[in-house]
């Protein structure tokens, strides 16, 4: 099996290392302050600064050179809210990526699929403590709870590690997979050690944690996904697909070379999303994107201020690679250098989403392939790390 990791989601191969290294996310900051504002588009002030704006278009040009083919990226601070673009929305047009472009998001659904998770115990119809097996009998580790499954200690390994599965999956990305079948992917392989025991990155948790809010809601998950977020935050461009893999127009065109990594590169623009499931399955547009940083940051809208606090409480300082200075939680991670948030991969599109609640600022990256940069960076991280040094 490659040894390729899956970018904060949907790499395939030794995905259960992804976090780590492309979030650089690896323990917590004790307790953390509480929430402050960032500004939506509509508040933000309508001019940026140019000397600064000026050194953002120039990281993100710098960042994509002539690797990859296109990238669009905003940043929403209290001085204003700048757009960048770079390259093309497909790869062989001259049209630049747009805001309304959708996209395949990842593992950003991750941070989706937590928030309703969270919804679901501030309604008091779960608990963060009851364990899966009340919820999906035949889970691996089934004596792991909830919370265990959010912040990736549960010790159930993820189902893309599994040979066959992969092997079926590349075998014809166009196929549908429900969720329990990829469950039934995990339970051929070993756990990664007692609940609580170990911190792996596995998108099993997710999709498991995806059947339990169907269950406990009696809705289908795309429907949840829509009344629950998308609707009330007028994210009208952003859908939970489902068995679908269709993605409606205006879409970046997203190259992957995850089938053959030394390789053409292939368009996986159509490949089926339904391998990712709740951990991985959502199509959203940069400024939909805008719309969900600003409600996952401030809770406003999707969480009260109790829970969005445990959501901020939720963050480790172990077991390792978890520390005193950064580490993961209930869908997102905080950094060493202050920012919080989530990044994503699937085939063909990368995508990043953080905050500094230090210096109110939103930074989001969407870039149409996955395919790594000759430094071995993903590429809508690496343009993430470049808006961030830029702004200083």
């Amino acid at each position: 099996m490659r040894t390729h990791t899956l970018t904060s989601g949907m790499r395939l191969g030794a995905l259960a290392l992804a976090l780590a290294a492309a979030m650089a996310v690896t323990g917590c900051s004790g307790a953390a302050p509480a929430a402050t504002s960032t500004p939506t588009p509509t508040e933000a002030p309508a001019e940026f600064p140019a000397d600064t704006a000026a050194a953002l278009q120039a990281a993100l040009d710098d960042t994509r050179g002539e690797q990859f083919a296109g990238v669009i990226a905003r940043v929403v601070t209290a001085d204003g809210t700048w757009t960048g673009t770079s390259g093309s929305a497909a790869p062989d047009g001259d049209t630049p990526p747009a805001p309304d472009d959708r996209t395949r998001i990842g593992s950003l659904t991750k941070t989706m699929t937590a928030t309703i998770l969270l919804q679901l115990v501030e309604e008091g119809l779960v608990s963060l403590d009851d364990p899966i097996s009340q919820y999906v009998p035949d889970s691996p580790n089934g004596a792991a709870t909830l919370r265990q499954l959010a912040d990736m200690t549960s010790g159930i390994p993820s189902y893309s590690l599994d040979p066959d599965w992969e092997a079926k999956y590349f075998g014809d990305p166009f196929v549908l997979f429900t969720p329990q079948e990829l469950v039934d992917a995990s339970n051929t392989l070993p756990v990664d050690g007692a609940p609580g025991e170990v911190w792996k990155y596995s998108n099993t948790n997710y999709v498991l944690l995806g059947m339990v809010i169907e269950s406990v809601l009696e809705q289908p998950i795309a429907d949840v996904f829509a009344e629950r977020l998308f609707e009330p935050l007028n994210m009208a461009d952003t859908v939970y697909p489902g068995g679908s893999a269709a993605i409606d127009e205006p879409h970046l065109v997203g190259l992957t070379n995850q089938r053959n990594p030394t390789g053409p590169v292939e368009d996986a623009t159509d490949w089926s999303p339904s391998f990712a499931s709740t951990a991985g399955e959502v199509v959203s547009t940069l400024d939909d994107l805008t719309l969900w940083a600003h409600a996952l940051f401030t809770g406003e809208g999707v969480l009260d201020e109790e829970t969005q606090q445990l959501r901020r409480d939720s963050i480790l300082s172990s077991p390792a690679p978890n520390d005193a200075e950064s580490g993961y939680g209930i869908g997102w991670g905080e950094r060493p250098d202050g920012w919080w948030g989530h990044s994503g991969t699937i085939p063909g599109f990368t995508t990043s989403v953080f905050h500094s609640y230090d210096e109110d600022a939103t930074i989001v990256v969407v870039a149409n392939t996955d395919v790594p940069l000759p430094s071995g960076e993903v590429p809508a991280p690496a343009v993430f790390e470049a808006l961030a040094a830029a702004l200083g």
